[in-house]
Order: structure tokens, then C-alpha cells, then sequence
């Protein structure tokens, strides 16, 4: 049977609990992070015969082809080690945490330093120290950066996105006409799969991949439907009825069947909306937090009947086709009492 959501939530407070205790259980490595471990460890051993052989000068080089094969045996010493403290790192460190983005993004995150670090231990082989190395790869990225001005303005983007978090893994967006669920952020574009879009009327996944490049999110609005703090959309289901309806019975009909649906739900939602609202300088705002409807006049002879709620974004489709059978036979119930336009909304 499929987990209740008051189940899911208590299997996250468990977690948390564990977590804060000190009982988060133990991060073991698999067996092929051990076979990294040992291969590791075997390089390090043959790179310690190679460097004590040269030293001995068993091998007759030249002075020259001795100091380079040395220095690019220390490089190799180093570049081992560097990953395997990146391994060692990305198992016991970032794999004790429970949030996948977060571990997706420090994972990304270490990579970068890990591949601009084994660049510089390459560039020590060549140089006789690390002042030079160093300004060379300054001059090489000057070089770089002026030739590929939109990657590096990506790359720009990429930090912004880790330092300012517009939009994580995982999260749904919408950034000018790409609507979507982030499902990779690289050093240079962002992958969405997307949702809706041009083939469908609904939020369902439409079977496309959308990527852009990081470089938008310094100049365009990011629209994101997965705040941590308040993962939840306000949504309407609308019915136009005719003025000689009774409206009084309309809305308490339509906040009935809306509040036998999700209400308990809403309301500890609304609850998290108010206290983020009394942090704002626009808590003036009156929330409800029930369901509630209110009525709209309609461009032609007709009047909106409004009933407005709040959803987790992912399950709004679903949530109004659920509803909208249930509040329809209702409403249509009493024909009396509700009047529709002829041939609509039946």
C-alpha cells in the first residue's frame, strides 16, 4: 500500500530526530568505492618505487628527462591523493546528507575544485615553481575567458545559482517561455524536463528536455513553484452561473465539497503561509484558511463562481480533476438554486 502523507511526515521527523542526536545511521562505502580506495592505494606504492629509482638514478636519463619524470612523478603522487580525499569526501561527508540536491550541488561543487587543482599540479610538471604555474593558468583564463564570453558569462550564472539558490535539482520553474523540473543544473546550462508546454492544456510532463544556458538567470525572472519555505500554489476551480442563481448557496456548496477535499491539508499550509507573511512588511494580507468562493462579473451576461485553494504545484492537475466532478454534481444537484449558461459547464 502506498505511504499516507501523515506517514511520510513522520518518517521525516524520525530523520530529523536521528539526525540531531547524533543517531543518523552510519555512511558506509560500497565495494566499488573500497576498489578505488585499493587502486588508490596501489598507485601511491608504484609511484614510490618510480621516485626512489630515479632518485638512485638506476634508470640512465638524461639530468633533464630525470627532474621531469620526478616532477611528474610527485604530480601523480598528488593528484592520487587529491582524489582519493575527494572520494573519501563524497562517501563519509556528502553522503551523510539527507537532501539530494544539496548532495548533487556540493557534488558539483567539488569536481570543480578537484579538476582546477589537478590542472595546476599538471601545469607544476612543466614549471619550476608554483608562482609560475600560476600565473600562467591567469593568463591562459584571461586568454580563455575573452574568446568564450557566453560560457564564462554561464559559468558566472552557475555560482549565482549556488550562492543565491533561484531555483535548485529538483525544483519546478518557469524562466520566460520554459515551463519545468529542474532535473540538472551543469557549470554552463540548466536541463528542465518539461511540463505543459505547447502539446498539452494540463501540467503533465509533455516528454521534452528544455536546456538554457545559466547566463538567463542574470537577466530574465525565474518563476519558482518549489519555494523550500512554502512548496505550495494557490489555485481556482471557475464555473459561470446564471445572475439568477443563489449565490449564497453556490459558494457554501462549492467551500463544502473544496474543504471535505483538502481542507485539514490547507489549513496547516495557510498556517506556514501567515507566519512567513508576519516576517514580510505586506502581512496586512488577509489569508484564509479554508477554501473560500467569491464572485466575478463575466465579460458577457454571466457571473464567475470562484472557488480558490492551495495546493502542492505538482499535484494541482490532479487535485482540480478530482474536484471538479464532485463540486458539478453538486451544483447540478439543484437546478433551482444553480443555473448554467445552456450547453456549458455540464
Amino acid at each position: 500500500m502506498p505511504e499516507t502523507a501523515a506517514e511520510l511526515s513522520r518518517k521525516t521527523e524520525v530523520r530529523e530526530a536521528l539526525a540531531q542526536t547524533g543517531g543518523k545511521p552510519k555512511v558506509t562505502a560500497q565495494a566499488t568505492d573500497k576498489f578505488w580506495f585499493v587502486t588508490h592505494a596501489l598507485v601511491l606504492l608504484g609511484c614510490a618505487v618510480v621516485y626512489f629509482l630515479l632518485g638512485w638514478k638506476f634508470i640512465p636519463l638524461p639530468q633533464l628527462h630525470l627532474d621531469l619524470l620526478q616532477r611528474a612523478t610527485r604530480a601523480t603522487v598528488f593528484v592520487v591523493i587529491l582524489l582519493a580525499i575527494a572520494k573519501a569526501a563524497s562517501v563519509y561527508a556528502i553522503g551523510r546528507i539527507a537532501d539530494a540536491s544539496t548532495q548533487f550541488t556540493l557534488r558539483r561543487i567539488e569536481h570543480l575544485v578537484v579538476g582546477i587543482l589537478i590542472v595546476l599540479i599538471g601545469l607544476s610538471i612543466f614549471f619550476a615553481n608554483w608562482y609560475t604555474a600560476l600565473i600562467s593558468v591567469g593568463v591562459i583564463s584571461v586568454i580563455v575567458g575573452l574568446s568564450v564570453q557566453t560560457p564564462m558569462q554561464s559559468f558566472i550564472g552557475w555560482i549565482y545559482i549556488l550562492v543565491r539558490r533561484p531555483y535548485r535539482v529538483g525544483d519546478r520553474i518557469k524562466i520566460d517561455d520554459a515551463t519545468g523540473d529542474v532535473i540538472d543544473v551543469s557549470y554552463i546550462d540548466t536541463t528542465l524536463w518539461e511540463f505543459g508546454g505547447s502539446f498539452l492544456s494540463t501540467d503533465h510532463p509533455s516528454g521534452r528536455v528544455i536546456k538554457f544556458p545559466n547566463a538567463k538567470v542574470l537577466s530574465s525572472m525565474v518563476y519558482n513553484y518549489s519555494w523550500p519555505l512554502f512548496p505550495y500554489i494557490w489555485n481556482e476551480i471557475k464555473f459561470q452561473i446564471a445572475y439568477q442563481s443563489d449565490l449564497q448557496f453556490v459558494a457554501k456548496t462549492m467551500e463544502r465539497i473544496v474543504e471535505e477535499e483538502i481542507g485539514e491539508d490547507m489549513e496547516e499550509r495557510v498556517t506556514v503561509y501567515r507566519d512567513l507573511l508576519a516576517k514580510t512588511p505586506v502581512n496586512e494580507l488577509e489569508v484564509r484558511a479554508h477554501p473560500r468562493v467569491f464572485f466575478r462579473v463575466d465579460e458577457v451576461t454571466w457571473i464567475d463562481a470562484i472557488v480558490r485553494y492551495v495546493v502542492p504545484p505538482r499535484e494541482a492537475g490532479a487535485v482540480k480533476t478530482r474536484l471538479i466532478p464532485k463540486l458539478l454534481a453538486a451544483l447540478n444537484a439543484e437546478p433551482g438554486k444553480v443555473m448554467f449558461p445552456a450547453g456549458a459547464n455540464r
